[in-house]
């Protein structure tokens, strides 16, 4: 990696950590970020009673907000500074009972626009060595600009 690269990606980890410190909804769930770089980040809830639903497993809605983050904080990365990130849609399919000891969002840029930017987010539960696909996120990312409520 040049100097170069790795000033960007310390730029690129400096912006997401910075904005996803502002989340109450992360902080609340207990999530926190993984590993981060241009067009790919990585968020990591602890499975807990908090975040569970009647039959034990990671609720729904907690599997859907990290993968909807992790997607987003993706498409970020790839946006200039000065720029925001709104969803303005996503589809998720859930593929198995989110039951581990973490579940993991890993979003990437399928295909990132000026205005709208293309994610998707694989999520797994973590228990052990082994890894199991729980959901499958696709979202449109769009980049807000010339906004003072909607900034990086």
């Amino acid at each position: 990696m040049t100097n170069e690269q790795a000033a960007e990606q310390a730029r690129v980890e400096a912006r997401i950590r910075g904005s996803f410190a502002k989340q109450g909804l992360m902080a609340t769930l207990g999530a926190v970020l993984g590993d981060i770089a241009p067009g790919a980040v990585e968020i990591i809830l602890p499975a807990s009673s908090a975040v569970s639903q009647q039959h034990g497993f990671v609720h729904a809605g907690a599997v859907s907000a990290i993968a909807d983050t992790a997607a987003g904080y993706a498409a970020l990365s790839l946006m200039p500074a000065g720029h925001g990130v709104l969803t303005t849609e996503f589809k998720i399919n859930l593929v198995a009972p989110a039951v581990g000891d973490r579940i993991i969002a890993r979003g990437r840029v399928v295909k990132a626009g000026r205005t709208l930017t293309l994610a998707v987010a694989e999520v797994f539960a973590d228990r052990g060595a082994n890894q199991k696909l729980v959901a499958f996120l696709t979202a449109t990312m769009m980049s807000m600009q010339e906004r003072g409520d909607i900034v990086d």
